[in-house]
């Protein structure tokens, strides 16, 4: 018997049963409202109200169209980039590159307006953009898919290499052949023609992100192709038995994943920077992770998620803007809100179990 006692462990993980859908977004709110809680303590400690603070947040991203517009741009680039990546995580291949296939996609875009711009008319370039970014970001995805496929080469360390190669080669563009003025290592604006049109004050790439949205949703329940990148995620031998070529599969599912971050390169180039920088993806990539976990894969959900995230984002800083509240605070704020609603999906997910009295005893 006490043999027994010392192999019972004090605390044990278990999986949980199916949870309703109403209970884990009952705990998804308590999340969020214990991250609000906790975040108002580093708030206090530089001397601010804590309750005008978040009023300064959600004021300073919703109060006036004009903020309005600038969150909707924050949330553009994060959910293109959370929809590309999540295909991707369905099939357990774990696509770390959406930095690098966005930064593609936007070289892509930027050399049909930086070479063909001025001479094509608005109707042909934005579309032709819109088409070789998609490729662009499709091939950069491609690439670590097919060694996946054929060499079973580990997908995280080559995706994130692949980001820093893309990044080099628009840095190199940036201070090299795409140089506006000799040293200044900018590249001059696109021809205004290039210029994705505004829809209600903002690009119409929220238009675009959208359509993705739905079709993601559609692809990922509808389709075959959705399924298998199910089954994959299940169990590749399951998949394998069952007659699928899983190579195929990997690779057309990461050129998909590319394309869909390359398409936000040029939402990016065209629609909010008008130029190339070195710095285009702006850490999206890594940010869109946190977001599809958070929305368990779900499109609509990544919708909620990255509005969320860029409430935050354009509110924190307005909040250093007129209370002085630091920069730093407010990322820790914002991180204390990530840990909280990831650590709350573990809690969906899997329970506590204690030992009991009975088993201490026996």
């Amino acid at each position: 018997m006490a043999e027994t006692s010392k192999k019972t462990p004090f605390v044990r993980l278990a999986k949980r049963e199916l949870m309703s859908p109403a209970k884990a977004w009952g705990i998804r709110g308590a999340a969020i409202l214990t991250a609000l809680i906790i975040g108002s303590l580093p708030i206090m400690l530089v001397g601010v109200n804590p309750f005008a603070a978040y009023g300064v947040i959600v004021q300073g991203s919703l109060g006036k169209s004009v903020y309005l517009q600038q969150t909707v741009k924050i949330a553009v680039p994060l959910l293109g980039c959370a929809l590309a990546i999540a295909p991707c995580f369905k099939m357990r291949f774990w696509n770390i590159g959406a930095e690098g296939q966005l930064t593609a996609g936007a070289i892509g875009a930027s050399a049909i307006a930086f070479y063909l711009g001025k001479t094509l008319p608005g109707a042909v370039s934005i579309p032709l953009m819109f088409i070789i970014a998609a490729i662009c970001g499709g091939i950069w995805g491609l690439i670590p898919g097919f060694f996946k496929a054929k060499y079973n080469t580990n997908e995280t360390l080559f995706t994130l290499m692949m980001n820093y190669i893309a990044i080099g080669i628009a840095a190199w563009l940036q201070g090299g052949p795409w140089e506006g003025r000799p040293g200044t290592q900018i590249i001059d604006q696109f021809d205004p023609k290039t210029y994705l049109p505004k829809v209600f004050g903002v690009h119409a790439g929220w238009i675009i992100v959208l359509v993705l949205a739905v079709f993601m949703h559609i692809y990922m329940t509808k389709t075959k192709h959705g399924y298998e990148v199910a089954v994959i995620g299940d169990s590749e031998n399951t998949a394998r038995y069952a007659g699928m070529n899983v190579g195929k599969i990997m690779m057309r599912t990461m050129f998909l994943s590319g394309a869909i971050a390359g398409i936000v390169g040029f939402i990016v180039v065209s629609g909010a920077n008008h130029t190339l920088t070195k710095g285009v993806a702006a850490g999206v990539g890594f940010t869109a992770i946190t977001v599809s976990w958070l929305s368990q894969l779900n499109s609509y959900v990544m919708i909620f998620i990255s509005a969320l995230l860029a409430i935050i984002s354009k509110g924190s800083s307005t909040l250093n803007q007129r209370m002085g509240v630091p920069a730093s605070v407010a990322e820790i704020v914002s991180g204390i809100l990530l840990f909280c609603m990831l650590s709350c999906e573990f809690f969906i997910n899997y329970k506590l179990i204690f030992r009991k009295k009975s088993d201490k005893e026996a």
